[in-house]
């Protein structure tokens, strides 16, 4: 239990040393992320739509 307890109290030691971002940091990356995920799923569905048409002229 002793090893248990060490853990825990390094572990909040660690804690304390982080730098959180600050709620305007956050929101900020969260936008960018946002953006950046809905760009490659254009990209990507963008591709696989001309994707799709040249496999259906190649078919007929």
């Amino acid at each position: 239990m002793s090893k248990f307890g060490n853990y825990i109290k390094s572990s909040i030691a660690e804690l304390k040393k982080v730098s959180w971002p600050t709620k305007k940091e956050t929101y900020h990356y969260t936008l960018i992320v946002i953006g950046l995920s809905l760009a490659v799923a254009i990209f990507l569905g963008s591709l696989d739509y001309v994707f799709n048409l040249g496999l259906e002229s190649l078919i007929k």
